[in-house]
């Protein structure tokens, strides 16, 4: 992979899905929107065609056409391609293999909206398309987007400048109905305004925060103090994450209702001035060393119903003596976490790529190379924290094999099994995720894991599917393991099976075929909707032609419901699917099953 040299400092990060076959990394420029760089999953020769999809964009109130707007196409079998509109509206995809494909359009002022969407939060309708075939006339409609401006004070009632405010939604996510960022973000000028645009009709709380530019005031008097040969005492006071209108809990935030093209004028409110603690301590090693140069980090933990994930409220790294001090850190509950840290080189080679581990950062605990990790929680008052001790930990080794069942072995092996860190709250970034690819004959070794880890798989060969993940007999598919940090895991089995099941089908409103809709199929067992990362409550939206289909649902029983119209997400929220059951249609599907559903369209 070559990479074009860009001026300026960025931050490189980049993601391997679970499942998908393409892996994204976005280059963060420091101060700026992330910018997406697809790339292909390791080992996956990606596909051209002769199939093409044209269309126009044209505005939802006037009809006129949207000139260069950006039109972008995926699926697993491509790379991500765009196109711009031309004077007229229009857009052409060309050289696409055979497969299934979602469209999307974005312009500013415009609501980003996919190919088939009607409704806001609503997932495109997918585009199926066969060797050589032409789609005309897949339009898009694109509503003007609605818009919350105001601004923000401190307690003065003087403008606070570069602010970051955040529109937020109400949305079920890693088993709770929390307050969640659009991705829509603004920054005040100089007078305190903010302007957030282009958003879907629908219901928001506005969030503003002044943490970052409080840790860039942190590190530059940190950078002054190294250049002197001075200490520097860090900011006391500061500001608190606060919501519309003026209000440090999430669960006092006011809504704001928007309809098509609106703008919510004069939303201003005030920072809460709060006091800043100062944390210190020291980080041991697995050997009762000290540990130095180690990245330390206190991140709010999600709390209450309606709290919200901010970035990281400090971070600093180990000096000789493995002490840190962390400044600027507002009231809140944390876990402070410590990780030393591995620089990874890649290597290619054709269209595989090779992740390489060439160093660890952190010294003094063992010196091994081996990773450690620790962390503890801390509860943030205003005042400061003191000989804060943090004991990290090498983790434990666990290995397996992969199983394939139904069918001859792929002769090809591109396959990489990771063991995500799970929590209370889903993910946990501080504890590490492992990961491995899988040696030709099968087996595989993760090294420097602990606590809850559940295994998934990626870059599975076409014509394969993730059946179950078992230890000692045991299926931990859904619920993961406990890995305890001296006690090595042997024998993890992961089991591939060639006996995907299938579910498609047709819905119809009264006597005629339905074409705009959602089918949700959830899992009759209502444990297994919060599980993590579920498998077993999906979603599906209807092809051009008005099907649907859901492939590779485990074995088991379930319920099926088309409704006219669900909010995206909303799906994985126990009280929605409670209210569902009455609606929905069982379904029983066994290993390899593949069945044909006619369904008849409902409401919420």
């Amino acid at each position: 992979m070559q990479m074009r040299k860009i001026a300026g400092v960025f931050l490189l990060s980049v993601a391997i899905p679970a499942t998908p076959a393409q892996a994204q990394i976005q280059v963060f420029p420091t101060g700026g929107e992330p910018m997406q760089m697809p790339m292909p999953q390791p080992g996956r020769q990606m596909k051209t065609g002769t199939a093409r999809i044209k269309g126009r964009l044209v505005g939802a109130e006037t009809g006129a056409p949207v000139r260069r707007a950006q039109v972008r196409i995926s699926g697993p079998e491509i790379m991500p391609k765009a196109a711009t509109t031309d004077n007229d509206g229009v857009y052409e995809l060309r050289d696409l293999p055979a497969g299934r494909y979602t469209v999307n359009a974005t312009k500013s002022g415009y609501v980003s909206v996919g190919y088939g969407q009607s409704r806001p939060f609503e997932s495109g309708k997918t585009i199926e398309l066969t060797d050589g075939q032409v789609l005309e006339k897949a339009d898009i409609t694109m509503p003007r987007g609605s818009v919350i401006s105001g601004r923000i004070i401190d307690e003065f009632g003087e403008p606070v400048a570069d602010a970051a405010v955040s529109a937020m939604r109400s949305s079920w996510s890693n088993g709770k109905r929390r307050l969640q960022n659009t991705g829509r973000t603004a920054t005040t000028n100089d007078l305190g305004q903010f302007r957030l645009y282009g958003l879907p009709p629908g219901d928001y709380y506005v969030s503003a925060t002044l943490r970052g530019t409080q840790e860039m005031i942190v590190a530059e008097m940190a950078m002054i103090a190294m250049s002197t040969g001075g200490a520097s005492e860090s900011p006391r006071s500061g500001y608190a994450p606060t919501y519309y209108p003026g209000t440090a809990n999430g669960a006092e935030a006011q809504k704001l209702t928007l309809a098509v093209g609106q703008e919510a004028q004069n939303t201003d409110f005030g920072l809460i001035p709060v006091r800043l603690a100062k944390i210190s301590g020291a980080v041991v090693g697995s050997d009762g060393r000290p540990l130095e140069g180690v990245a330390v980090s206190a991140t709010p933990r999600s709390a209450a119903v309606g709290s919200i994930i901010f970035p990281s409220g400090g971070s600093g790294r180990t000096d000789k003596n493995g002490n840190f001090t962390l400044s600027g850190v507002s009231p809140g509950d944390y876990t402070l976490s410590a990780r030393t840290s591995g620089v990874v080189s890649t290597t290619g080679d054709g269209d595989r790529m090779v992740f390489t581990m060439t160093r660890t950062m952190g010294t003094g605990g063992g010196g091994d190379g081996v990773s450690e990790t620790g962390s503890v929680p801390l509860s943030v008052s205003g005042d400061d924290l003191t000989n804060v001790m943090i004991v990290t930990s090498k983790g434990t080794t666990v290995t397996g094999k992969v199983v394939y069942e139904g069918g001859s072995k792929p002769t090809t092996n591109t396959l990489r099994i990771s063991a995500a860190a799970m929590g209370a709250d889903g993910p946990l970034a501080a504890l590490g995720g492992g990961s491995s690819s899988v040696t030709p004959d099968g087996t595989f070794e993760m090294k420097g894991l602990s606590g809850p880890r559940i295994f998934r798989v990626s870059n599975i060969p076409a014509g394969w599917v993730l059946k179950a993940v078992r230890l000692n007999g045991t299926d931990v598919t859904d619920n993961g393991i406990d890995v305890r940090p001296t006690d090595p895991v042997n024998g993890v089995e992961v089991v591939l099976t060639s006996k995907s099941t299938e579910v498609t089908g047709s819905v119809k409103a009264g006597n005629d075929p339905a074409t705009d809709y959602t089918v949700v199929i959830f899992s009759d067992d209502p444990d297994k909707w919060t599980a993590p990362m579920t498998r077993h409550v999906v979603s599906a939206r209807p092809n051009q032609e008005g099907r649907f289909q859901v492939k590779h649902l485990p074995a088991g029983t379930y319920y099926v419901v088309a409704l006219d119209y669900i909010p995206q997400g909303d799906w994985n929220d126990p009280d929605v699917l409670e209210r569902l059951k009455p609606k929905a249609t069982r379904l029983s599907l066994t290993e390899g099953d593949v069945q044909n559903l006619a369904l008849t369209l409902d409401s919420m």
